[in-house]
């Protein structure tokens, strides 16, 4: 018996400024701010505890934001002491997470305003079922490196008559 699909949860990101980066989340991309920029400091307080469990010791601090979309998905954004931009920020061959996606019908105007504010639109906005369906994605940067993609309807719809046939 296969199990029960969940639900996603959130994604965290590490960006070289929290303050930049809600601003970046909140106004472009309209993500709600539901706990503003906060320190935390490896201590004995419960969530320095939490953290020294993930980090391990030696973490110092960090500063913290959460941010939600419209359907719930939380965005954790996380400026780290000493953080740095990695040398290849779509090392799609490295396992682990390259790049989550949102969700916009006007997928031009998005691009426009991440573009506008200092993020990158990695290729051209491309059709999935070219004069059948209008289903559009392309992938995006934030100022901070971080790699997005941008669909204009839903996963589930985008897949389910099979995107690649």
């Amino acid at each position: 018996m296969l199990p029960t699909p969940r639900g996603f949860s959130h994604i965290g990101l590490s960006v070289p400024d929290l303050d930049a980066a809600i601003r970046f989340y909140r106004d472009v991309l309209g993500f709600y701010v539901i706990m503003d920029a906060t320190e935390v400091v490896e201590d004995d307080s419960e969530i320095g505890r939490m953290c020294t469990d993930v980090f391990g010791k030696g973490w110092g601090s960090l500063r913290i934001a959460h941010l939600s979309t419209a359907d719930r998905v939380g965005i954790e954004l996380f400026e780290f002491e000493g953080n740095h931009a990695p040398d290849n920020n779509l090392d799609f061959r490295r396992h682990g997470i390259f790049h989550f996606c949102v969700q916009d019908p006007d997928i031009e105007g998005l691009t426009q305003k991440i573009v506008a504010a200092g993020g990158k639109q990695r290729m051209p906005i491309r059709e999935y079922y070219p004069g059948e369906k209008p289903y559009k994605m392309v992938y995006v940067e934030d100022p901070f490196g971080n790699v997005f993609e941008i669909y204009t309807h839903s996963y589930e719809l985008t897949y389910s008559p099979g995107a690649y046939a």
